[in-house]
């Protein structure tokens, strides 16, 4: 059974969409709806099916609109740094339990261990969680680096890296490692600029001064 280049558009929009609906992060959620549907409103001109064109470009146009909005509206961040022992830290470690093992499993932060925790807020929201453990040597490594997935569009992380790497700095630190062989984690950490050492695990941020 053979499709004609037609039916594989109209096929293709469907999947598209059904995908976007399975999104957890409302960006690539809207993403996804917007190819979705861009195929669909191009699919419904192709066939002279008008009102699938009209309602599908207008549902391109609303996720234009809001893609917009996110990408352009000025947020404001913030950090606050917490104790192993903080009730907020227990809670939010709670919550997030099953997707944060997902990225780092066995994950353990005791409260013997020099910890450097903070959690990281946008627009007053705490939407991701760092901690730290300096190892001598100007080096920190770090046991946890995590957005909630509704918030996973790399603002925070540019943010806590670039715009206020002065947290580390401040402490004697110059460089930054973290062990992941998670394939979504290690594409996020190559794309904020980490950098992998040799074929194995370990991945580094160095942290020039400004």
């Amino acid at each position: 059974m053979s499709f004609s280049a037609l039916e594989l558009l109209g096929y293709f929009a469907s999947v598209v969409v059904a995908v976007s609906l399975m999104m957890k992060s409302i960006i690539r959620l809207r993403w996804y709806n917007l190819v979705g549907a861009v195929a669909f409103a191009v699919y419904g001109l192709l066939v002279r099916a008008y009102p699938v064109f009209v309602v599908n470009g207008f549902i391109a146009i609303v996720d234009i609109y809001y893609l917009w909005q996110i990408y352009h509206n000025k947020e404001k961040f913030d950090i606050m740094e917490v104790t192993p022992e903080n009730p907020m830290l227990e809670r939010f470690l709670e919550f997030y339990r099953e997707d944060i093992g997902r990225f780092f499993p066995g994950l353990q932060l005791k409260p013997a261990e020099k910890l450097f925790i903070f959690f990281i807020f946008r627009n007053m929201l705490p939407v991701g969680l760092f901690a730290g453990r300096p190892d001598g040597d100007q080096t920190m490594t770090i046991l946890i680096d995590y957005a909630i997935p509704d918030f996973r569009d790399l603002k925070s992380s540019l943010y806590l890296y670039r715009n206020r790497r002065e947290l580390f700095l401040g402490k004697g630190i110059r460089r930054l490692e973290i062990q992941s062989s998670h394939p979504n984690y290690t594409r996020f950490l190559k794309r904020i600029g980490f950098k992998q050492q040799g074929e194995g695990h370990v991945f580094f941020l160095e942290l020039p001064s400004r």
